[in-house]
């Protein structure tokens, strides 16, 4: 895809331990980037995307140079809270519970990381969700 370019390894080593260390979750590569499934559903992707790059996520801020974004599924309550926050999120043009987040310097993995395991409890089935360990509220 034009204007799209590979995850910078250090995000994609990140993302990919967060990721694989839950139930049944294996990696592969996406049209563009990578995205981390369980039972067949994409519960992360990650990319990178230019300002030349005509895809939804380009269109949503406006940049000067590559941008990395992952994507992920959020509980319905909480979709309307992260994207109307604003930058570092979107709403990627598809999907009611879809939402897009920049990555840059001024992210916060731990954050990150929650979101993640957020979108994994979403699209896991109950037997697997019910394996991981989160905080209590979630």
């Amino acid at each position: 895809m034009a204007g799209s370019e590979d995850v910078p390894p250090p995000i994609e080593d990140w993302l990919r331990k967060v990721c694989l260390g839950l139930p049944g979750v294996y990696e592969e590569p996406a049209w563009v980037g990578v995205r981390w499934r369980v039972r067949g559903r994409t519960f992360a992707h990650a990319c990178t995307v230019g300002s030349d790059n005509p895809t939804s996520h380009a269109r949503v801020f406006a940049t000067d140079g590559p941008v990395c974004v992952v994507t992920f599924r959020a509980p319905a309550d909480e979709v309307g809270g992260l994207i109307g926050s604003g930058f570092p999120f979107y709403w990627p043009g598809w999907g009611v519970n879809v939402v897009g987040m920049v990555l840059n310097a001024q992210t916060d993995w731990s954050e990150v990381a929650e979101l993640l395991v957020d979108s994994y409890c979403v699209q896991a089935p109950k037997k697997l969700a019910r394996l991981v360990d989160r905080p209590s509220g979630h």
